[in-house]
């Protein structure tokens, strides 16, 4: 049959008005003792004494029970498990005789077979005319799934937390592999040198991945002595590989050939050989040759770049410049780069500085800027005349002010002459941060 336009078909019954009034109320005719008996929650009232004067089936049910043998022959304490017994005795009742009601409390019933019921009660009092405490009014709530939801819960939980710290631990032990690997690519203290100082420091960007740069200082016979400091590409493992092959192969080269580009000509040889192809690798690297003065205390430097910003020369006098090193390209990119010696002499009290670019590029000031060479310059300007471990302790505490500004690796490496009335002491172990 089809309903006329934008009409509704009738639910049954609801034609008539008074037919639906009394299907209705059909429903809600089910006795007080009927809604008592089938609640979907149990209800027992207890004499003060705590003897059991009535329960609903509900409850009967859940404890696996025949009604007679509970009603006037067992107490609500019978119910409960022994833990909860203890509780009932020490703080629930007390508390409900002294506030007349509770509500909501977390206890276990004891089913026949054994097992535990996780239940909320909720208790009353019952007062007679003179105010004297009658009987106690319970109601009880099946907590079972409650129950199993917050076991589940803390399971989870406890989950998370035993994963949260073998991550931990395994970052932990990461980290000091890391940090142990790192070591081993550099000079766990620097040499000492006759007639000279040394100091180095070598920041960390991350604990969790290597770094790339590097640096070193090694005796080549019994009157020269050669150094290098330089950053190669990436970071991680494979960097550290580049590195680890890049100083040892500068160290081979050295002891062939000391001549600075001969050192850095070898090394790009090497690198472009084996990092042709679809993974090209390439440095940057600051090669030199010290020769102690035999009387005068002077300090020849001869030293080329591949690359790498220019070296500070920091005077005993209060001047403060760059030594430039022109025509140095990265090393390992072309088969046939052009690299230039360039060369100085330190006098008593002079520095040279070399240091990796995560110095100058670090991030400063609101607007992020780049710390940048004009600024390095002024900073070691101050610092003129210093020996070099004040030198490196000045810019230690410039790199730890940076904050995470300085988000990439830095290396520093300073070689001075002590000045004519300072001691020569032999350096401490270079640290590591």
């Amino acid at each position: 049959m089809m309903c006329p336009a934008r009409q509704e078909p009738e639910p049954p019954g609801t034609g008539d008005g008074s037919t639906a009034d009394a299907a209705f109320a059909a429903l809600l005719e089910d006795s007080a003792e009927e809604l008592y008996e089938t609640a979907p929650c149990g209800y027992l009232s207890t004499l003060m004494d705590g003897t059991v004067a009535k329960i609903n089936a509900t409850l009967v049910d859940w404890l696996g029970l025949d009604r007679d043998a509970v009603v006037g022959r067992m107490r609500f304490t019978d119910l409960l498990t022994v833990g909860g017994r203890l509780y009932h005795e020490t703080h629930f009742q007390p508390l409900l005789r002294m506030q007349g009601r509770l509500s909501g409390i977390a206890m276990d019933l004891r089913h026949t077979d054994g097992s535990r019921i996780p239940v909320l009660v909720s208790s009353s009092l019952k007062y007679g005319t003179e105010g004297e405490p009658l009987l106690i009014r319970t109601t009880v709530f099946d907590a079972r799934d409650r129950r199993a939801y917050e076991e589940e819960l803390l399971r989870r939980r406890q989950e998370a937390e035993a994963a949260r710290q073998r991550a931990e631990a395994d970052r932990a032990r990461l980290q000091e592999a890391l940090a142990a690997l790192q070591q081993s690519l550099l000079p766990s203290v620097l040499p000492t040198v006759p007639g000279l100082a040394a100091a180095s420091y070598y920041h960390t960007a991350s604990p969790d991945r290597l770094g790339g740069d590097f640096y070193d200082l090694f005796a080549l016979d019994g009157k020269h002595w050669a150094f290098f400091l330089g950053d190669v590409s990436g970071k991680g493992p494979r960097a550290a590989a580049l590195t680890s092959l890049t100083r040892y192969t500068l160290r081979a080269a050295a002891l062939h050939d000391p001549d600075p580009v001969a050192a850095l000509t070898t090394l790009n040889t090497v690198l472009h050989e084996r990092y042709t192809g679809g993974d090209p690798r390439y440095c940057t690297a600051v090669f030199g040759t010290l020769e102690p003065g035999p009387e005068d205390g002077h300090v020849t430097v001869r030293l080329a770049s591949g690359g790498h910003p220019p070296a500070l020369v920091l005077r005993s006098g209060g001047g403060c410049e760059f030594l430039p090193t022109p025509g140095g390209l990265l090393v390992g990119i072309l088969p046939d780069p052009h690299f230039t010696t360039a060369g100085t002499t330190l006098a008593p009290g002079d520095t040279l500085l070399l240091y990796t670019d995560g110095l100058t590029e670090a991030r400063t000031g609101p607007d992020r800027a780049l710390y940048g060479d004009k600024a390095l310059r002024a900073f070691a300007a101050q610092h003129t005349g210093a020996p070099p471990e004040a030198v490196i302790d000045a810019l230690t505490g410039l790199l730890d002010g940076f904050g995470d500004g300085l988000d990439d690796d830095t290396a520093l490496l300073a070689l001075g002459v002590p000045a004519a009335d300072a001691p020569t002491a032999a350096p401490d172990p270079a640290p590591n941060s």
